[in-house]
């Protein structure tokens, strides 16, 4: 659609709706590639609201390349911000009048009791686990038979251990 063919079949069109459709057929088709500030490259798709840093689907607002997009091209952007975050969404939430809670003595009776119970205050008697993730070290090989803790040789352990030259540590 070109500006001539708007203008044609309505003469009295206002110029924000002009400057609209002119920034619809000029708007890039293809995928923009925006350099980020640590040299890093990000692909924008306007018209799907896709870019690949991920930000702007992740929170469906304009991450921060859309909006240098928008300023390189003189676009606005509110464009690509929801409906729900305009000015006229906000005011339409707030101008129901909100009444506070009564007090308790104001509440009307129920056929049914509410029973708390406090939560179980007991300490559990086990041993409490350490926070420490085990690596390869912490894995012994099961072909090979356990040591002594005491003299490192194998057949027997710190209990029975009968090598002289064993320290009692």
């Amino acid at each position: 659609m070109s500006i001539s063919h708007l203008v044609a079949n309505d003469p009295e069109i206002p110029v924000s709706n002009i400057i609209q459709e002119v920034q619809g057929i000029y708007m890039v088709k293809s995928p923009i590639r925006v350099s980020g500030t640590g040299n890093n490259v990000y692909t924008l798709r306007l018209n799907n609201k896709f870019c690949s840093c991920r930000k702007w689907q992740t929170y469906t607002l304009p991450c921060s390349h859309v909006l240098a997009v928008c300023r390189e091209n003189w676009s606005r952007t509110d464009a690509y911000v929801p409906e729900i975050y305009s000015r006229q969404t906000y005011i339409k939430t707030y101008q129901v009048n909100f009444h506070p809670v009564l007090n308790e003595n104001f509440w009307r009776d129920v056929p049914f009791n509410l029973t708390f119970y406090p939560p179980n205050m007991e300490k559990e008697r086990s041993r409490k686990q350490g926070k420490r993730f085990q690596g390869e070290m912490d894995y012994r090989n099961p072909d090979s038979p356990p040591r002594c803790g005491r003299c490192r040789m194998p057949g027997h352990n710190r209990k029975n251990c009968s090598n002289p030259g064993s320290s009692n540590v």
